[in-house]
């Protein structure tokens, strides 16, 4: 199986900040403590790391239910190892493909530190707290056909919820899930699977993530956090009060740090405003979001509350985006974090919650990237002369590419000698016109533009008609756009792992995790059968 590596830069919808931290991290240096995937910066992370024995016995006793036979969290128990943490919302059906790719690099950094003689294990946050359901109510697969289906998980609950402890009102479609993947030659080893996973959870969001997320990465043994577990909040109140005590003091060197990155060309993540909380409060069930007041405090839909009272309440406080990983790394014992591209926008926020609060920050590592390409996708580029980054364009633009290279070559000389003649005559015309009396320019500059314009729309009407006679190259073109950018989606960003597990067998998940490196920032491209 053949890989390769593309730049992110290559990529659509690469942001600046993401790209210089890739390539160019001197520019953004100032927003992260430590350039990623430097030894250096592995060693002086680990020197930062002021981690209590008392911790560490608490963190292990909580995590135990969930990792009852986790050798990895035998190894945790150890002092000295530290922890490589990633972490997703708990999505249907395992929500999109990187979700995978994150933990199989947090496995590989771990596993390589640990080489290097730091000892190391993968730690994986179930963010069971957002209370976005829409973000993993849905689920993306593809059939044998190539076409592309939709499933749905709904709750008439208030909007509010912490979303991993909500139980769907209408179950989990898989029977849904079984026909669009009926076909697939390893679609029954799939389906057991997800089949076993579900009867095992507590048919929550967050238990059947968990429990299928268990089985698709056994080799991994990642140890498995859901931060709504009482234990765990129980460890964590410590830093939430002392979060809500020093908040004050903090509002303001995060406003400044969002205008310190867009007046460096970058965006902020988090728009941070005079109103703006790091807090929400779980009350009775729900995730109630909390307000800052121009007086000071804080209130909700169900009263106000001094920085003292909050203080008191830290049982209660869920944390925003940009505290959340901060409780993560008090929690843990954190040499470093693997996390997508806007999680490390995020991070350039949060470096001054961790200055306040923690007094040290983990490594910021970009997960890896894959993107599938099947032996039929690549033939097709070939044939069409593209590029995979070329491919990766709107369904409409990718046509408009592949009906370009359909019309013949006597039709496309003839239209571009058109167009190449008339551009000479008109300007010729303009010129003279311009001698004669220069108000006329303006004139006909409009007359050429909308002159060349048709002659635009006749190359295009003769690009669509030669697509419309070859429902061969129009179906090939909707292939490469279904599987490679589906509605405008990098491909890992859209579809579940399922079908393509479904497609290639179980190993798929082997070959991903051979293939996750800290060496190579790049996307990588996988090259199937």
């Amino acid at each position: 199986m053949d890989g390769a590596c593309l730049r992110y830069t290559e990529l659509p919808g690469t942001s600046r900040l993401f790209a210089d931290y890739l390539y160019d991290f001197p520019k953004v240096a100032r927003f992260y403590r430590h350039a990623p995937g430097k030894q250096s910066g592995f060693q002086s992370s680990l020197a930062a790391i002021d981690y209590p024995r008392e911790r560490r016995a608490q963190i292990i006793a909580a995590l135990r239910p969930n990792n009852p036979s986790s050798k990895n969290l035998d190894r945790l128990a150890e002092d000295g190892t530290v922890a490589v943490v990633t972490g997703q919302q708990v999505g249907l059906f395992t929500g999109p493909a990187y979700t995978v790719f994150k933990a199989a690099t947090a496995a590989a950094v771990a596993r390589q530190l640990t080489a290097d003689g730091i000892p190391a294990v993968p730690v994986f946050w179930l963010a069971t707290e957002d209370h976005d359901f829409p973000e993993v109510a849905a689920a993306h697969v593809f059939d044998v056909e190539g076409s592309i289906h939709t499933f749905h998980v709904a709750t008439a609950g208030e909007s509010d919820r912490p979303v991993g402890r909500i139980v769907p009102d209408n179950g989990f479609p898989l029977a849904e899930l079984e026909a669009a993947l009926s076909g697939f030659p390893f679609a029954d080893d799939v389906m057991a699977l997800v089949r076993e996973a579900h009867a095992a959870s507590d048919q929550s969001m967050g238990g059947v993530f968990l429990e299928t997320l268990r089985r698709l990465l056994a080799p991994l043994d990642l140890i498995f956090l859901d931060p709504l577990e009482p234990a765990i909040r129980a460890i964590g109140a410590e830093f939430l009060a002392n979060a809500a005590r020093q908040a004050p003091a903090l509002y303001p060197k995060l406003m400044a740090r969002g205008a310190e990155l867009v007046a460096a060309g970058y965006h902020a993540q988090v728009h941070v405003e005079a109103d703006t909380s790091l807090f929400f409060l779980l009350e009775d069930g729900h995730r109630v979001p909390l307000k800052r007041t121009k007086e000071g405090g804080y209130k909700s839909k169900n009263g106000r509350f001094s920085d003292a009272d909050l203080a008191a309440r830290a049982a209660s406080i869920s944390p925003n985006a940009l505290l959340r990983p901060v409780l993560q790394d008090f929690l843990l014992p954190t040499i470093a974090y693997v996390g997508g591209p806007a999680e490390l926008a995020y991070f350039a926020q949060s470096e001054v919650l961790y200055e306040g609060l923690l007094g040290r920050m983990p490594v910021m590592l970009p997960r890896n990237g894959f993107t599938f390409l099947d032996a039929r996708s690549q033939k097709l580029l070939n044939r069409y002369h593209l590029t995979l980054p070329g491919a990766l364009v709107r369904a409409e633009a990718l046509r408009e590419t592949i009906a370009a290279q359909l019309v013949p070559a006597d039709v496309r000389a003839l239209l571009d000698q058109t167009k190449s003649e008339a551009t000479a005559l008109l300007d010729r015309l303009d010129a003279g016109l311009s001698a004669f009396d220069p108000s006329l320019s303006r004139v006909t500059e409009k007359s050429k533009a909308r002159m060349l314009h048709q002659l635009t729309r006749t190359v295009h009407k003769a690009e669509y008609e030669a697509l419309r006679r070859d429902q061969r190259a129009t179906a090939e073109a909707s292939h490469l756009s279904n599987l490679l950018f589906p509605h405008g989606h990098l491909q890992e960003r859209y579809f579940s792992v399922l079908p393509f597990l479904a497609k290639y067998g179980m190993e798929l998940v082997d070959t991903v995790i051979q293939h996750s490196c800290i060496d190579c920032v790049d996307h990588h491209v996988l090259h199937l059968p």
